[in-house]
């Protein structure tokens, strides 16, 4: 005799909320399966007509129709414990983060992703995830230099002092060199830029000779000046000091904020800033070349202009220099110095007290007799 199967008793109720649960877009697959097994048993199929049409197995359809019979709607979400991915563990969490923080591979300078796995028995997105929610990246490295200059604290207030609060009816020029700007010209021409591919450029180049650019960017408006020689000598510098007195005519004062570039300490170069008194020189300190905002502009010409660029002689570089500097001036852009004397000393203070913990003096202040040692 052949068996029948009895039809499952659904309310309305139930069936409206199984078929709002198969029509919804976020609902898991495994539960919109148990629902179609649902409906298709209360349409009064048999277990063997609802496997063949949901292309599953016979037991699977009986066990969740005897599980509905017995616990209701419930059923259909639960998930059976054991089942799916096992979270990590804190201890296994703390062991990731603490050799990724602590040590290194064999041979090598930092950890990967699948070394890390292969090292901890755990998968490549485990150490993924867990550097990520960790803010861990061993990949990447940025450089610093902190300071060691004596007349630190002296310098940097009168610097910044300017860049906040500047003198009244006076002018703030950033003034700086960029040499040894080649002029690159690559060996075949690039690709161009197109839908689903980005612009191309060979790896390899043929030099075509350098350049200097002695530029100054004024802080108020962003204006800036600037200027290509073939070398970067105290003579190269006094004329440019020369243009910025024709650029900046009458007797308003001109604040310079400088490195400490022996070019710009030339006994010459003093010499005709003291027969000029409106130009009123300020030195950053030592290794802070972050303190002369026209760094950030130099950044920009490098980004926009030469990097990408293609130059078959230093005349086309230095026109192609001119030409970025003019388009500048059209619709300058000052920098708006934010950092506070206080919120700067801050942070370096916490940046030496680490240093002094790695390798005990290394960043007190270097005195000029030890610098004598080290030269000689």
């Amino acid at each position: 005799m052949a068996s029948t199967t009895l039809t499952l008793s659904l309310s309305p109720r139930d069936k409206q909320q199984i078929q709002q649960w198969l029509a919804a877009h976020g609902t898991p697959q495994q539960v919109a399966l148990r629902g179609r097994i649902v409906l298709a048993a209360a349409a009064g199929q048999s277990d063997s007509a609802s496997a063949r049409q949901l292309d599953i197995n016979r037991k699977t359809v009986m066990l969740w129709r005897g599980r509905f019979a017995e616990q209701g709607m419930e059923s259909l979400w639960e998930v059976a414990p054991g089942r799916g991915r096992k979270p990590t563990g804190p201890e296994k969490i703390k062991a990731i983060v603490d050799a990724t923080l602590q040590t290194k591979p064999k041979g090598m300078t930092q950890w990967s992703c699948r070394l890390m796995a292969e090292s901890q028995e755990v998968s490549r997105s485990t150490v993924s995830n867990i550097w990520r929610s960790h803010n861990l990246k061993p990949h990447r490295v940025k450089s610093f230099k902190l300071s060691r200059d004596p007349r630190f604290l002296e310098k940097l207030t009168d610097v910044v002092g300017l860049y906040l609060n500047p003198p009244q009816q006076t002018m703030v020029l950033c003034v700086d060199e960029k040499s040894q700007i080649q002029a690159l010209d690559r060996t075949q021409p690039g690709l161009p830029l197109k839908k689903g591919r980005c612009g191309t450029m060979t790896h390899d180049y043929k030099r075509n000779g350098t350049t200097t650019l002695f530029a100054a960017l004024e802080v108020l408006q962003g204006r800036v000046i600037g200027q290509c020689y073939e070398r970067h000598r105290h003579q190269e510098f006094l004329r440019f000091l020369r243009r910025l007195d024709q650029e900046f005519p009458g007797e308003v004062p001109l604040h310079l904020v400088m490195d400490n570039y022996g070019t710009h300490k030339h006994p010459k170069v003093q010499a005709w800033i003291k027969r000029h008194p409106r130009f009123i020189p300020h030195f950053v300190p030592t290794s802070s070349s972050w303190l002369n905002m026209v760094e950030r502009w130099f950044g920009e010409l490098t980004s926009k202009r030469v990097r990408r660029g293609s130059f078959c002689s230093v005349k086309d570089l230095q026109n192609a220099i001119m030409e970025f500097l003019e388009a500048w001036n059209e619709n300058p852009k000052p920098f708006v110095w934010t950092a506070t004397v206080e919120s700067i000393l801050e942070k370096l203070s916490r940046c030496r007290q680490t240093l002094e913990q790695i390798q005990p003096g290394c960043s007190q202040p270097r005195s000029r007799k030890a610098k004598k040692k080290l030269s000689s």
